[in-house]
């Protein structure tokens, strides 16, 4: 499979799953919502205006895309995935949840680490008019408060 990572790339994901925290990741060790021996869930760093607290779910292992993900690693993104989501609609009290994961340059592709982004959902949240418009660096702090609430609902 091509890779479409530049020379000497520095796998934002791979640090952070790591427990690696420096300047090449934005993925923090407080951001840390779900972790087992195949996948790691985070809050992401990034939000969009009307899904504050979206989660990313990502092999611990290093896959680019959809095309390398093994089947056993797959089936065990999406069953956190369902997790998660389920967890996500109970402590966030949103309405629905999107799933969204790009692939490629052409697909959007930014990180080159395979993960799936899970947003929640509220009626009438012109989530796809959001999407066009640049997403906002979240602060520590206020990644903090869905961490606790997810992870309060998963327990």
């Amino acid at each position: 499979m091509h890779n479409h990572a530049p020379n000497n790339y520095k796998c934002p994901i791979c640090l952070g799953v790591k427990g690696i925290e420096n300047d090449d990741t934005l993925l923090k060790q407080a951001d840390l919502v779900y972790k087992d021996e195949l996948v790691s869930v985070y809050i992401n760093s990034f939000w969009i205006d009307t899904a504050k607290g979206h989660v990313i779910v990502v092999p611990n292992d290093h896959f680019e895309n959809l095309y390398e993900l093994p089947p056993e690693v797959g089936n065990r993104v999406f069953d956190v995935s369902q997790k998660i989501a389920l967890a996500m609609k109970k402590a966030y009290k949103c309405d629905g949840t999107t799933l969204r994961q790009n692939n490629e340059p052409a697909g959007n592709q930014h990180a080159f680490h395979y993960h799936l982004h899970i947003f929640p959902r509220y009626d009438g949240d012109l989530y796809n008019e959001n999407m066009t418009k640049k997403s906002i660096l979240s602060k520590p702090e206020e990644r903090l408060e869905y961490v606790t609430k997810l992870k309060a609902e998963l327990e």
